[in-house]
């Protein structure tokens, strides 16, 4: 099953995590992290890092996160570049996680990181297609083999 951690600003991943919680019983390898106003980039990192392990059974974790390019998605991805079958998915919404519940037992993190997305509509995507549409840097030196 693909852990899920649910980061967003102030109360909002905790109450997604409890309405999920509250409609289809206790939700084995999810976890809620919130970003408040005032806590550093370093604690919400180890907060993050910890959720990271306590929802990692070796099948992948999704970070689920409210906004592209806040402190959540940031953190989620240097995160993500750490450790394999991971991915960063932002605007994630209520309706749209709880119609994406039951993938998280039969899909690969690929796999999930492709549906929610052409689900999510505009508003969500993933750290894997935005780097898609932006290539990282490479150096010219870098292309050519000595």
């Amino acid at each position: 099953m693909l852990g899920w951690v649910i980061t967003c600003h102030d109360d909002t991943a905790q109450d997604m995590l409890h309405r999920l919680e509250k409609k289809f019983g206790s939700q084995a390898q999810c976890r809620a992290v919130g970003f408040w106003r005032g806590l550093s980039s370093n604690m919400l990192s180890r907060m993050m890092c910890d959720a990271l392990h306590d929802t990692d059974s070796g099948e992948g974790v999704i970070f689920l996160t409210d906004i592209p390019g806040a402190a959540p998605y940031r953190a989620a991805a240097l995160m993500s570049h750490k450790h394999s079958q991971c991915e960063v998915i932002s605007g994630v919404t209520y309706p749209l996680l709880e119609r994406m519940l039951l993938s998280r037992e039969s899909m690969s993190s690929a796999a999930f990181r492709n549906q929610i997305v052409s689900l999510g509509g505009p508003d969500v995507t993933s750290l894997w297609h935005q780097q898609q549409k932006n290539p990282p840097f490479v150096l010219k030196h870098d292309l050519y083999e000595y």
